[in-house]
C-alpha cells in the first residue's frame, strides 16, 4: 500500500523513498526501477563523466528520475566539460541533487531551468545554507551512511534539521540518510521528523546496482563493526576530496595499513593508486575497498530493487500501523 507523506504528494509518488545517486553503482537501471517500483531513482553523476551520464540516462528510458552530483567535483568537471550540468539539465530531470558543497553556485541554473534543487547536507549549518539557496528538499546524511559523510548521527541531525526547517522553512521537505535498510529505519525517520527517506546501502546491494559480485559477496559477509570512515580509498584514487568529508568502506588489508600512516600512503600514492586501481577492476576486496555503510550489517541477500522496496514500505506501514497520512507535517 502507497505511505502518503508530504514527499509523496509533492513528488507524486507512491513511496517516500529516493535511491542514493551513487557514484559508480546508481546507474539507469537501478534508478529506472526504483521509480517503477513508486519511489523515485536518481543516477550518480559522481566524478563528471559526460559520456558514462549520457549512457546511463538513456538507460533510463521514459522512467522519471533525478540526477546526483558531487558538488566540490561539478566546478572541476564544467572546467573540464562546461555544459555538463546544463547538459542534464535539458533533459528536465525529477530533481538535481547536490552533496558535500556550497550549493549556491549552482543554484540559479538549477532553478533557472525549473529543476528541483536537493541539496544532502552533514550539518545544521549546511541544511540552513541550503534552504537559503532555494532547496525544495533537503536530506539530512548522518554518519552511518555509505560512501562519504562526515561524522553527525541520523538520529540526531534529522529531527534537528526538521525542527530548523519547521521555523523558518516550511514548505522545505526533508528526507533522511544514513543507515536505513528496512522498513524499521523508514519508520523511524518519518517519526523523526523527516518527510522521506534516501536508501544508498542496501539498495547498492540489489540487482541492478553496478557492483562487483565479489564486492556484493564481501557486503553480505560482514556487519556495521566491519565498516570505518577513512580517507585512504580517496588518497588511492587520487581524488582531491575536502578534509571535512571520509568515506564509510568495508575494512580490509588496504585500511589496516594505511588508515593510521597517511603520510606514508602519500609517499607512495601513485604506486598505490594503480595497484587500488586494478583491484578494483578485478573485485580485489583486499586492496580496494567495498562502499557501504553501516547499515550492511542488515543486509543478508541481493534482491530487485523492487522487492526491496515492497518490503520496506510494507514493514513500515505495519509499524506506523498505517499512519502514514497523519506524518505530515
Amino acid at each position: 500500500m502507497p505511505l502518503t507523506t508530504r514527499l509523496t504528494q509533492h513528488l507524486r509518488i507512491d513511496h517516500p523513498i529516493l535511491s542514493a545517486p551513487m557514484a559508480f553503482a546508481g546507474g539507469g537501471r537501478l534508478a529506472s526501477s526504483v521509480t517503477r517500483a513508486g519511489g523515485l531513482g536518481l543516477i550518480g553523476g559522481a566524478y563528471g563523466d559526460p559520456v558514462w551520464i549520457e549512457e546511463q540516462m538513456a538507460a533510463v528510458g521514459n522512467e522519471r528520475v533525478g540526477v546526483g552530483f558531487i558538488t566540490w567535483n561539478l566546478e572541476q568537471a564544467m572546467e573540464r566539460d562546461p555544459g555538463i550540468l546544463a547538459n542534464v539539465l535539458e533533459r528536465k530531470p525529477a530533481m538535481l541533487f547536490l552533496s558535500f558543497g556550497d550549493p549556491s553556485v549552482f543554484a540559479p541554473a538549477i532553478h533557472d531551468a525549473d529543476v528541483p534543487l536537493v541539496c544532502q547536507v552533514q550539518t545544521l549549518r549546511d541544511a540552513m545554507n541550503a534552504a537559503d539557496c532555494g532547496a525544495a528538499i533537503i536530506v539530512a546524511q548522518g554518519a552511518e551512511a555509505g560512501g562519504h559523510g562526515e561524522s553527525r548521527a541520523t538520529m540526531t541531525i534529522v529531527p534537528e534539521v526538521a525542527d530548523h526547517l519547521a521555523r523558518s522553512h516550511p514548505d522545505v521537505l526533508l528526507c533522511a540518510a544514513g543507515g536505513i535498510a528496512d522498513g524499521r529505519g523508514l519508520a523511524a525517520a518519518l517519526m523523526l521528523g523527516a518527510d522521506g527517506v534516501v536508501v544508498g546501502s542496501r539498495l547498492w546491494a540489489s540487482e541492478e546496482a553496478l557492483v562487483h559480485p565479489a564486492m556484493l559477496e564481501a557486503a553480505r559477509g560482514a556487519s556495521g563493526d566491519d565498516t570505518i570512515r577513512s580517507s585512504v580509498m580517496d588518497i588511492a584514487r587520487q581524488l582531491k576530496w575536502p578534509q571535512r568529508y571520509t568515506a564509510s568502506v568495508l575494512k580490509n588489508a588496504f585500511t589496516e595499513r594505511w588508515h593510521d600512516d597517511i603520510d606514508g600512503l602519500l609517499a607512495v600514492a601513485e604506486s598505490e593508486a594503480e595497484r587500488w586501481k586494478t583491484a578494483w577492476q578485478a573485485g580485489d576486496v583486499t586492496t580496494a575497498n567495498t562502499f557501504v555503510g553501516e547499515a550492511v550489517g542488515l543486509i543478508d541477500d541481493v534482491q530487485p530493487a523492487e522487492k526491496i522496496i515492497e518490503r520496506m514500505v510494507g514493514e513500515a506501514a505495519d509499524l506506523l500501523g498505517h499512519k502514514g497520512p497523519k506524518l505530515t507535517r
